[in-house]
């Protein structure tokens, strides 16, 4: 993957009226919101304040009930969750989402494998060299490359974490959802991780949601806050740190 330049207007994701109903419920209520190429953002918000249903939006997992998704300036609304996979939106999971039963190593190269426009489904794993080094290249970038030979129920929580991010950049995102990514996780592993997104977000734009607010502060050029649906803040953490529309639907020591 190639660096990306911070310094850049461009809006690679981006809605527009963006809304979703359950019934009587409407959890995500006409969000406008864009994401800039080399930005590195979080979404927060209070329990029930529609961040996962806005990723399941994003993600193709959910369909909206009305608005507009646009991605690289292409409406994805009506796309299916692998289609939006395929044009480069990768998506980690609040509960991890590997596959147990393969090897380390086997659960990166089948996402690698998934970038392949020929394949024969009779051939020998061991001819795509290419895809081959490009799962070894992610073990060594998250820190399992010594591991690549242990089923993935074997690892510990964290390094199961990392090995779900590995299978999502095996997939060529331009844009990577993290959901929660320091779930879970000690305060120590916290750091670890915010390093290693900070590091991440040099090749890839991201947005993730997360509760960890020492997290999210430390490493967001800028944090949008929903509650209720609605975005009530998007601006610098600094700024977000001090709105009183965000110490209202938070814990003043939370966000501090």
């Amino acid at each position: 993957m190639v660096s990306q330049n911070k310094d850049t207007n461009t809006v690679i994701l981006e809605t527009r009226n963006l809304r979703k109903d359950f019934g009587g419920l409407r959890a995500v209520n006409d969000v406008n919101f864009q994401l800039k190429k080399g930005e590195l953002m979080s979404i927060i918000g209070p329990n029930g304040a529609g961040k996962t249903t806005f990723f399941n939006l994003l993600s193709g997992h959910l369909r909206p009930t009305s608005g507009e998704i646009l991605f690289m300036g292409k409406n994805v609304k009506r796309l299916p969750a692998y289609e939006r996979c395929r044009l480069g939106i990768g998506r980690s999971f609040q509960l991890t989402n590997i596959f147990p039963d393969l090897t380390t190593f086997e659960n990166v190269r089948v996402a690698a494998q998934s970038r392949k426009r020929t394949f024969s489904f009779w051939s020998n794993w061991s001819k795509y060299t290419d895809v081959n080094e490009k799962a070894d290249d992610i073990l060594n970038r998250i820190g399992l490359y010594e591991k690549r030979d242990h089923l993935a129920n074997t690892l510990a929580y964290g390094e199961q974490r990392y090995l779900e991010i590995g299978i999502t950049l095996a997939t060529d995102p331009v844009v990577l959802l993290l959901d929660e990514p320091t779930s879970g996780m000690s305060p120590e592993e916290s750091l670890q991780v915010a390093d290693f997104v900070k590091e991440l977000s040099q090749d890839v734009d991201i947005l993730l949601v997360e509760h960890d607010m020492h997290f999210v502060m430390t490493i967001s050029d800028r944090v949008t806050c929903l509650e209720s649906g609605t975005v009530i803040a998007s601006d610098s953490p600094a700024a977000i740190r001090n709105n009183p529309k965000v110490q209202a639907c938070y814990l003043r020591e939370k966000i501090c």
